[in-house]
């Protein structure tokens, strides 16, 4: 098994990606917004999500061992 050593701010980043990533997909699915809020915010949330997450899965396997 390989090992991945993170420090704390990158930790925090990769949870912070996956919150923003589930904060919009669970907004693209609630119905407590009307339809078009709800599409903007959510899609935006969501597209944050994965566009951050790119660098910092970049930078986890570059440090495997």
């Amino acid at each position: 098994m390989k090992e991945i050593r993170l420090t704390l701010p990158e930790l925090s980043l990769i949870a912070g990606t996956r919150a923003m990533l589930g904060g919009g997909v669970a907004l693209l699915l609630a119905e407590r917004l009307d339809k078009e809020q709800r599409k903007a915010v959510g899609l935006t949330l969501f597209l944050l999500g994965v566009v951050s997450t790119i660098p910092l899965v970049m930078l986890a396997f570059g440090k495997r061992r």
